[in-house]
Formats: structure tokens, sequence, C-alpha cells
């Protein structure tokens, strides 16, 4: 398929259902559970449990409903405000968050999390703790000129999980998008970037949408160029067999704003 025929994330706004149920469902022959869900939740857990990420708010802006990736980061911020683009997502966490019919469940990501945290019979208690610190959802637009209009705080710490990696089509697109995000952090905060690399698309349903092809050294390099010093950063190579998307390995960077 010619790639000039792949939609746009943000622009055609994909099924955020068929979304999280092909990429981060507990279905037993889901292909991506150890790349999307077990990879990233396992480094989340253990940069968070050295200390030094924390807080009183961590804003999360990603591309999709997908919550997994807070399990951890509840235990260290007062409040988690997840802000997204599309009323589909926001819909889809809120289904989840006010426990009604026909919400996602994320409980294989949260006993996941509850296991690496020695606590696997505690697992009711994380789900409460998860939902108690996420107060509201935010709808944003990207294209505003400046993010800090729509009324949320400064943030001790940014999570951005499969967002830029969706919305941008070429270098310039990542260094100003990855520029507004930065301008929610408080000096001194910190940024952690999930994403895929070398990837040219995903699909959703029957549709492919269209997906930046960056790889690690282009991230880190525009995160220091934006007065970011890296504390981790690491690109874990794929490891599950699907046509479903050609990405070629997870990125997860840890990052900090220089004061």
């Amino acid at each position: 398929m010619d790639r000039s025929s792949y939609k746009l994330y943000h622009v055609h706004d994909h099924d955020s259902r068929a979304y999280v149920e092909t990429y981060y469902s507990g279905n037993p022959d889901m292909p991506f559970k150890e790349d999307t869900l077990k990879t990233p939740m396992t480094k989340l857990h253990n940069a968070f449990k050295m200390g030094h990420i924390t807080g009183k708010v961590l804003i999360d802006i990603s591309g999709g409903p997908q919550v997994y990736h807070l399990c951890s980061a509840c235990e260290y911020f007062q409040e988690i405000i997840p802000m997204r683009l599309t009323d589909k997502c926001i819909m889809e966490i809120m289904k989840w968050h006010k426990d009604r019919t026909g919400g996602f469940g994320w409980g294989h990501t949260i006993a996941h999390v509850t296991d690496l945290e020695g606590r696997s019979d505690q697992y009711e208690a994380k789900e409460m703790k998860m939902k108690s610190v996420i107060e509201r959802v935010v709808k944003f637009d990207i294209e505003s000129e400046d993010l800090t209009d729509i009324g949320v705080p400064q943030a001790d710490c940014v999570i951005t999980n499969m967002l830029l990696d969706k919305i941008c089509k070429n270098q310039d697109d990542y260094m100003r998008y990855l520029r507004k995000m930065l301008c929610l952090l408080k000096p001194g905060g910190h940024m952690i970037l999930l994403g895929a690399t070398n990837t040219t698309f995903y699909t959703v349903g029957v549709q492919k949408f269209h997906y930046f092809k960056y790889d690690e050294n282009f991230a880190r390099d525009a995160l220091v160029r934006e007065g970011m010093t890296i504390l981790q950063c690491e690109d874990t190579p794929r490891t599950s067999e699907s046509p479903l998307s050609d990405y070629g390995g997870i990125l997860f960077i840890v990052a900090c704003k220089q004061k």
C-alpha cells in the first residue's frame, strides 16, 4: 500500500476500542503483549521505584485510551491528568474510570504491576488508587499555541505514550509538538517518552494509520536540543510476529528538564 494513503490518527480518528483490543488486551493470542505491555510496564515500575520521579501532578499525553502506563505512576503523584486529542479516547477512558457497562478492562495490566510490586493480593486497591488520582480527563488541541491555556497546571512529570509517533509527518513536526509538551513541565521535572522506532504504519480494523519513522538517536537528540538531560534511553527490539504493524522496537526514555 502507498504510504500516502495511510490515515492520520488525529485527523481520521480510529476506533479507540478496536485499538486497545488489538494492541493492549489480555487475550492469550494478543501478539504484542511483551512489546506493548510487559516490557514498558516493567521499565516504568523500575524507573518509579528509584524514587526521584515523584511530585504533585503528572500529565499524561498519549495517543489512545490506554492507561496501563499509569499503574506504577499512581503511587508517586497526588494527581494524574490524562490529556487526549479525541472525544472517543476520553469516552473510553471514562467508561473504565466510572465502571460503566462495556468499559475496557485493564485488570491484566494492573495484575502485572502488582506482581512486580510484590503485592499481587492488592489488585483491587491498586485499581482504586489509579482511579482516585485521575480526577479529570482533558481534551486538547495539539495545534494550540500554548497548551497551558486549557487550565492544567505545570507538571512534575509528563508521560507521552505513542502520540508523537502518530501525529508527526516529519522531524519538524516532532520538534514543534515536543516543545509544546515540554512547556507543561516544571524545571527539574521529568519526561517519560514511550514510542515505537523505525515504524511506518499500524493497523486498526481494516485501516492502516501513519507512523512517523525515526530511531533512538533522533528522539534522544530532540530531547537534548530542548534542554533535557537524558537519564535512561533504551530501544528494546521487537519480539512479536504480526503484520498489523512494522515497528522495529519499543523506545523508553526518561529525561529531566534542566533548571
